[in-house]
């Protein structure tokens, strides 16, 4: 145990990044860093499916977050949008790894016992229901230690945009039955709660992205009001942000831009990944590319889809970089 300990506390001590209350849950709860790994690639994965057709695609993730950076230090969307899903994805985590008996500290939700009522009638809870409580109040605990140091407005507005992502997770979870009688009948059920896959998370935070509300401290420093009279006021469900986005045009190590040099484009669309708004107007190349995909698949009884193996050639388009493609700094 002794021995535990003397390695848990080393391993805490060299993870980069970690503030003085992140390492001490690190120490008390090792083995919960196993699954905020999990969910850290959980929300990255969500994070670039989410913005694979813009011009900022969250891949800065993939690089060791050299770019992520410098788009958390900015009150951007962008970053409110990070704050949220990665809030979400320590949640997510957590909670599973209670369910599946992976933490010493939770297991299933202890709340979730004997007999209760819903519109189908009575039922009993069963199963192992996801401790979505406890997910919720460690990821409270190990994401917003390192906000709660600071008192300024940019740290008001991580906490605000991290318990978004967390309430994010907790709107999805449903009940789920399973039925016991003769020939399935459902004289009897079992219930429990699940969370709903990932992806509802991420599609949700995303709407609440693309309606984000500006806003600006109010006079007295402990809350936001909005920047614009005409929209409403945010909710604790909604994200909120500081600044405009940059364009994301071109490479900026400043703003955590890669640019959008060498990015295929959409030429047939009109959205975001149209060869016009990714190329922001700079044009594009075009190349001619064989690839191998499956064709003519046919059903045989039972139960196997065969393909045969096709050559497909197709028209790749990706934006011309800008006549001065290095990397701009402002100084």
């Amino acid at each position: 145990y002794m021995g535990a300990v003397g390695s848990s506390r080393v391993m805490c001590d060299n993870v980069p990044g970690l503030v003085s209350r992140q390492r001490q849950l690190c120490r008390r709860h090792p083995e919960a860093m196993l699954s905020i790994g999990r969910g850290v690639a959980a929300w990255t994965a969500e994070c670039q499916h989410q913005f694979r057709r813009h011009r900022w695609d969250c891949s800065a993730l993939e690089r060791g977050q050299r770019l992520l950076g410098p788009v958390l230090q900015r009150s951007s969307r962008e970053s409110a949008f990070v704050h949220a899903i990665s809030s979400a994805g320590v949640v997510f985590a957590i909670t599973r790894a209670c369910s599946q008996g992976e933490l010493k500290s939770c297991s299933c939700d202890p709340k979730k016992k004997g007999s209760a009522k819903d519109s189908k009638g009575h039922f009993d809870w069963g199963g192992c229901s996801d401790n979505i409580d406890y997910g919720v109040k460690f990821a409270r605990a190990f994401v917003d230690a390192k906000e709660r140091k600071g008192k300024d407005a940019r740290a008001l507005m991580n906490l605000h945009n991290n318990r978004a992502g967390r309430k994010a997770v907790k709107r999805f979870l449903k009940q789920e039955c399973k039925c016991h009688g003769v020939s399935g009948s459902c004289t009897l059920r079992t219930c429990w709660l699940a969370m709903a896959d990932f992806r509802k998370t991420g599609d949700y935070l995303w709407k609440k992205y693309n309606g984000a509300i500006q806003v600006v401290m109010n006079q007295d420093g402990t809350g936001f009001t909005v920047a614009n009279k005409r929209f409403k006021k945010p909710t604790k469900n909604d994200l909120v942000y500081f600044e405009s986005s940059p364009d994301y045009c071109i490479r900026d190590r400043d703003v955590g831009s890669p640019g959008t040099a060498g990015r295929v484009c959409n030429q047939t669309s009109r959205g975001m990944d149209s060869c016009e708004v990714m190329c922001c107007g700079r044009g594009y190349d075009t190349a001619r590319v064989s690839r191998m995909t499956k064709c003519e698949c046919k059903f045989h009884w039972c139960c196997a889809v065969r393909c045969q193996d096709c050559l497909e050639v197709v028209d790749v388009h990706t934006c011309k970089a800008p006549k001065s493609a290095a990397w701009t700094s402002r100084t």
